[in-house]
């Protein structure tokens, strides 16, 4: 069985070209592929917003720095997700907890069942709730038990959710994410006042990670300089990973946002492509993707940076076992409703 492991920007490579190489971990089958691939998680919608399902390799062209690239794997399959829910927890989110731990939740159990989910909260500094699980009652005591004070370090806490998913976390029992499709969910109501991370270099680990962000902001237009600031950080985080950005006008509108996001993920194209330009020299590489014989609005990952600091991280994640699928249990994990 091959598997493609995910690079933290969706890359696949290995050192020089060559056979797939069996190795051994754990008395699990495990491959190192000796290429390099670009995975692009594409949502499709019409003019009204709705999302376009059915759609054929065919109707897919993309373009690397302008140039056409050919399309090695196409699908669109419901599989198990990787997913963070990184929740704002600063004073300022004393009132609104109920209804976004609600909406979290709702994104949980419209979810895939195989999927695993962590939480992460923050305030003044980013700390992990809840490793990763299936289990929702474990997810509904991690976001019972936070209490609401001090500041906002809602980029540190997402870069502490993006080195999670590639198992950077030395205190951390689970070892990097599972899923080859990695989502976060950031909920925040304000702009960051307390994260050593910029905003750019948040850009940039995001276009290199590969992970889909959305994002909703609960944000309080009275204060219309730090409402930009927030809602343009929110914004450069989703359309540079191809998620989305909501701002909700009311508390209600909260739980109606997290199963759109929910159902969206779970409908969205796989579209990978091996790049003619295969050269790691640092440089950004722009994506884009167009339509052929369809009329509708595609949303994607726009680009990544061709490092050679991903090398390493390929090594660490081809050592993962090589499955056609992610492993799942003979039934559903079990969730409390």
């Amino acid at each position: 069985m091959q598997r493609r492991a995910a690079l933290g920007i969706g890359l696949l490579l290995a050192g020089a070209a060559g056979a797939i190489v069996a190795i051994a971990q754990d008395d699990l089958p495990t491959f190192k592929i000796d290429t390099r691939e670009v995975d692009l998680y594409v949502s499709v919608s019409d003019q009204d917003g709705k999302p376009i399902s059915g759609l054929s390799k065919s109707a897919f062209k993309v373009f690397e720095n302008g140039v056409e690239q050919p399309i090695k794997a196409f699908n669109q399959t419901d599989v198990p997700v990787s997913v963070g829910i990184v929740i704002d927890n600063s004073g300022s989110m004393r009132d609104k907890r109920a209804n976004v731990n609600a909406a979290s939740l709702a994104l949980v159990k419209a979810s895939n069942p195989y999927d695993e989910v962590f939480i992460i909260g923050f305030n003044d500094n980013a700390y992990m709730d809840q490793e990763f699980t299936s289990d929702t009652k474990l997810l509904e005591a991690a976001l019972d038990k936070t209490e609401t004070r001090g500041g906002t370090a809602m980029r540190d806490a997402i870069h502490l959710a993006l080195d999670y998913m590639k198992g950077l976390c030395t205190t951390c029992v689970a070892k990097g994410a599972k899923r080859d499709k990695k989502v976060i969910l950031v909920i925040t109501d304000g702009n960051d006042n307390t994260s050593d991370e910029t905003l750019e270099q948040l850009v940039r680990e995001t276009r290199e990670s590969g992970v889909l962000i959305y994002a909703i902001g609960l944000l309080d237009e009275e204060v219309p300089g730090e409402a930009r600031a927030a809602k343009r950080a929110l914004k450069s985080l989703a359309e540079a990973s191809g998620g989305l950005d909501y701002y909700p006008k009311n508390l209600a509108e909260v739980e109606k946002i997290t199963p759109q996001v929910a159902k969206e993920i779970r409908s969205q194209y796989l579209v990978a492509y091996s790049p003619l330009n295969a050269a790691l020299d640092g440089t950004y590489r722009k994506i884009d993707v167009k339509l052929t014989g369809v009329k509708g609005r595609p949303r994607y990952r726009n680009g990544y940076y061709a490092t050679s600091e991903a090398q390493g991280n390929l090594k660490a994640a081809s050592a993962a076992p090589a499955t056609s699928a992610p492993a799942a249990p003979a039934q559903p994990p079990a969730k409390s409703k």
